[in-house]
């Protein structure tokens, strides 16, 4: 039996569910627009780490768990018949399982970030174009393959002669990170 007090307790889940499903979706579209990692470094230099960790407070996770409060909620009193108390702990229960699950789902997903540890020593001995002019022992940029990926590096003119932009060059050796190149 309900009070009139509590009659139209179901809505305020309702309300709950729907605002944070709409939340949800419009995050959810954002990211798969803008997100991502869509900057691309031209050099080697800077490595990122691949972090495991993921809050369990994060928005995301909030988001899920008002979700399923909510959702669980307005079907515990509307579809099932339960209790406001029943109602509200198989809401918390539910929303703690959505949080939890959207929380363990993430860490999967960042687990799955590959870092590719780049070493610029497998460049030695191979054929690149110079990217930029390169007065005699000065520094500059060339273009060449470095574990199997064409990038762009910084480079030293390892000769007394100039090497302009687009001529073929060879990586001597490395150094502090630094190719050095002769032309070809």
């Amino acid at each position: 039996m309900e009070t009139e007090a509590f009659k139209n307790f179901w809505q305020i889940y309702y309300y709950i569910a729907l605002f944070a499903t709409i939340l949800f979706i419009i995050k959810m579209s954002v990211f798969m627009l803008f997100g991502g990692d869509t900057e691309v470094s031209a050099d080697f230099n800077t490595e990122t780490d691949t972090d495991t960790s993921f809050s369990f407070l994060s928005f995301q996770s909030v988001l899920a768990f008002f979700m399923g409060f909510g959702w669980m909620g307005y079907a515990a009193l509307k579809q099932f018949n339960l209790s406001q108390l029943t109602a509200l702990l198989s809401a918390l229960g539910v929303g703690l399982l959505f949080m939890a699950g959207s929380a363990w789902l993430m860490l999967w997903a960042r687990k799955l970030e590959k870092t590719v540890k780049k070493d610029k020593n497998t460049a030695i001995g191979k054929i690149g174009k110079a990217y930029t002019k390169f007065e005699p022992k000065s520094q500059g940029q060339v273009e060449i393959e470095i574990n199997g990926q064409l990038t762009v590096a910084q480079a030293v003119n390892n000769t007394e002669e100039p090497i302009n932009a687009f001529d073929a060059v060879k990586v001597i050796k490395v150094e502090n990170e630094l190719l050095y190149i002769e032309k070809v």
